[in-house]
């Protein structure tokens, strides 16, 4: 009775995943690292990580001196000392950078949407077999992502379909990238097909399977896709220089390009400059910390489906 009681807790042992502060179980064929190997993976990684810290560093603390603290330094300031959020503050109170910011936010989540709508179902539409003319509509996607109309022929097809000073003009040129319908395609073909002829002997029509079964099994890789349409929409600017006119329309980084060239600046935050209250320096390395402070926040959470999301889909695919 003893050992058919003992039985489910020393299954529940051998089965039991390791936690994230764990090593993964070692294959039996594969050889226990050495001292020396296990050292110098940790002085290459610790190298790797200061490398890409410490600059990170220098910005973030150069952006929160004062001027004199930047003029003593002599320029980027490693060792923070008299703690200032002037620059985030004159930044953000100048009402030109604010509007800017509200409208990177909206064409982002606008855009990163239609994207992901667009391409979940171009990519389901393809992954299926029996599709009507998914052959041809893949090898079409395929021919773009080799040969191009144009800078020239975009824009006058941007211009004749009058988007110019417009918001669409940030979205639909750029909404769909044939790669990321790829990758997700490679992902939904992975799926079981005996579980999609269940659901439609069950009676669900395709929405109802994308959408219940498909996309819940897909989360990994639609979580990486949509990182990867909403950074490319936080962080484009051609699109706004090349198609809007208007400076009240520019997005974040078109204005933030303004100021880290020195090209315009919102009225108090030049007076601020000139005046000698606050440093052109710390506002560029600002700029920096705003235009990196979303990626930075959403990439953690993003990270652990990488790869599973995206080396699935690009293998099968």
């Amino acid at each position: 009775m003893s050992a058919v009681i003992d039985e489910p807790a020393r299954l529940d042992k051998q089965v039991r995943k390791p936690g994230w502060w764990e090593a993964p179980p070692r294959p039996s064929w594969e050889e226990e690292p050495s001292r020396a190997g296990l050292a110098g993976k940790g002085l290459a990684l610790t190298l790797a990580c200061l490398g890409i810290l410490f600059p990170l560093w220098i910005v973030v603390v150069t952006s929160l001196s004062s001027r004199r603290t930047i003029d003593e330094a002599g320029g980027l300031v490693m060792v923070p000392k008299d703690i200032t959020f002037i620059a985030y503050t004159e930044l953000l109170s100048g009402g030109q950078v604010t509007r800017a910011a509200v409208i990177s936010v909206l064409v982002t989540l606008v855009g990163t949407l239609f994207s992901m709508a667009v391409s979940v179902l171009c990519a389901y539409g393809l992954s299926r077999s029996g599709s009507l003319g998914h052959r041809w509509i893949l090898m079409t996607l395929l021919a773009t992502m080799f040969f191009s109309a144009g800078l020239i022929p975009t824009y006058l097809l941007v211009q004749t379909l009058g988007l110019t000073d417009s918001y669409l003009a940030l979205i639909l040129p750029s909404a769909v990238s044939v790669f990321n319908i790829l990758v997700l395609r490679g992902f939904f073909t992975g799926i079981s097909q005996e579980l999609v002829d269940s659901a439609r002997i069950d009676g669900a029509g395709d929405f109802r399977i994308l959408w219940q079964i498909v996309m819940p099994l897909s989360r990994a890789v639609i979580a990486v896709i949509t990182l990867f349409y909403a950074v490319g929409y936080w962080s484009a600017w051609f699109n706004a220089s090349l198609y809007l006119n208007d400076q009240d329309m520019m997005p974040l980084q078109n204005v933030m390009i303004q100021l880290v060239q020195k090209q315009e600046a919102p009225v108090g935050l030049g007076q601020a400059i000139k005046t000698g209250q606050l440093s052109g320096l710390a506002v560029q390395m600002a700029v920096m910390v705003m235009a990196l402070l979303p990626v930075a926040v959403l990439s953690p959470f993003v990270q652990r489906h990488f790869k599973k999301g995206m080396l699935t889909g690009a293998v099968k695919g």
